[in-house]
């Protein structure tokens, strides 16, 4: 009798998610399994890179990778993993054509189940937030900050009101870690060197301010450079307060908890992210903080066929000489978590040990702009040059595939020869707009 083909689902195509079902697709036998995978979009976004495609140093297109060409022998379904019941191994998952077919959600069948959905941002009931704030985990959001703080900069020029040019100036970010930082550094690095190009915009006129919570910023470099971090940002005039708290951003003003208010036509969050809501809807161990319960060997724990990598699972650090201890989510633990999860899931298929996952942390680097940066890695401290060089190097030999380390590095060399780019194409997400208001339809673009 002919044994069926297993069927490996994977929620998520993210860093693990991707590199999972890569390594899978490279190992597995001609018929032994068939790999699903399962994200509401047909990319993987290389997150590390979203600064640089906000300041215009990469295109959009470069920062992501294409999941049906990289994962040509898996199936690839766009759509959202509404709700998992493991007991009968069956996801609920709603595809762009759930609305228009009217045939409902999808009952997608497995025998195993990979959870690596990611996470989301983690907001705060901050009065205004929901109205006027701006995340940066996406492609789409660090492309359209770009385009946010050029249009800023467009209003503040042409104005007559000085009450609207200083809230256009002013850029607020909320969050201290790598994701804020990063931002804020490169879109500041960009903004004031745009301003040469406006008549009556100096680069001081700019205020940028970094808010956050705690007493420093970038903890993952360690306390030393985190300090160095902090003289860098506020030697090049940019307002960061620690231990301060964004308490209300209503009618486009700033208010924080030392009592200061900023009116502003820009402010980014990314104060931090919480497990994906897809973990609830399962009927899967979760920890306090909602992640998955899982084991060394990045099996979930107490279940049979469940597995989860990255920022969805909690899984014990090994290397730390500490009960208790769990691998930190970030990119470094997750991209070679894949290695061991893939490796498991052909062992579990073909009735062989398990691997457990176990690796030390190396140390972190953060680009703070062109040519300056930051470094902690294996014990040595590095700033400036040295470490925005080890950044661009570092991630340009994690970025996936041949193609887009190439058109990367082609993209950074030809950054370096000529000038930034600093073109604002607003229109981008709104493309109907200018049809609309040449057909009459009494419609007119959205205001900035």
């Amino acid at each position: 009798m002919v044994k069926e083909p297993a069927r490996i689902l994977i929620v998520g195509g993210g860093y693990v998610g991707m590199y999972t079902a890569l390594r899978l697709q490279r190992k597995l036998k001609r018929g032994e399994a068939h790999v699903i995978v399962v994200d509401p979009e047909p990319y993987m976004t290389y997150q590390p890179f979203l600064p640089e495609a906000a300041a215009g140093s990469i295109s959009p297109r470069h920062v992501v990778v294409p999941l049906r060409r990289t994962l040509s022998k898996c199936q690839v379904v766009i759509g959202e993993a509404m709700a998992i019941d493991h007991a009968k191994r069956t996801a609920t998952v709603r595809t762009l054509a759930t609305r228009e077919d009217g045939t409902g959600a999808l009952e997608v069948h497995y025998d195993e189940l990979i959870l690596a959905p990611g996470s989301i941002s983690r907001t705060l009931p901050v009065p205004g937030l929901a109205d006027y704030g701006i995340g940066f985990k996406t492609v789409e959001e660090a492309i359209g900050l770009r385009n946010h703080v050029l249009e800023q900069m467009d209003i503040a020029s042409s104005t007559r009101d000085p009450a609207v040019r200083d809230a256009a100036l002013t850029f607020v970010f909320v969050g201290g870690g790598y994701a804020g930082v990063e931002a804020l550094a490169e879109l500041e690095n960009m903004a004031r060197y745009a301003a040469r190009y406006y008549h009556n915009i100096e680069p001081d006129d700019l205020k940028f301010i970094l808010v956050e919570a705690s007493g420093r910023i970038l903890p993952e470099v360690g306390e030393e450079m985190g300090r160095y971090t902090l003289r860098a940002l506020r030697g090049r005039n940019i307002d960061v307060r620690l231990d301060t708290r964004l308490e209300s951003c209503a009618d486009r003003i700033a208010v924080l908890s030392d009592g200061a208010r900023f009116p502003t036509r820009t402010l980014v969050w990314t104060a931090g992210v919480k497990p994906h809501p897809i973990l609830a809807a399962t009927d899967l161990p979760l920890n306090e903080r909602g992640r998955l319960k899982c084991a060394a060997t990045l099996a979930v724990e107490g279940v049979e066929h469940a597995w989860a990598g990255g920022d969805a699972a909690a899984v014990p650090d090994l290397t730390a000489g500490e009960d208790g201890k769990e691998c930190a989510p970030n990119a470094q633990h997750a991209v070679r978590q894949t290695k061991v999860l893939a490796r498991n899931i052909l062992a579990a298929l073909r009735d062989q040990p398990l691997q457990e996952y176990k690796h030390k942390y190396v140390g972190s680097v953060a680009s703070l702009g062109l040519h300056k940066g930051v470094a902690h890695v294996y014990g040595r401290k590095l700033k400036g040059y040295p470490a925005w060089f080890m950044h661009r190097a570092y991630h340009l030999s994690r970025v996936p595939t041949f193609n887009r380390k190439a058109r990367v590095l082609a993209e950074w060399t030809l950054t370096g020869l000529f000038k930034r780019e600093i073109v604002s194409l607003g229109s981008l997400e709104n493309p109907r707009a200018e049809f609309e208001l040449a057909a009459d339809t009494g419609r007119r673009p959205d205001a900035s």
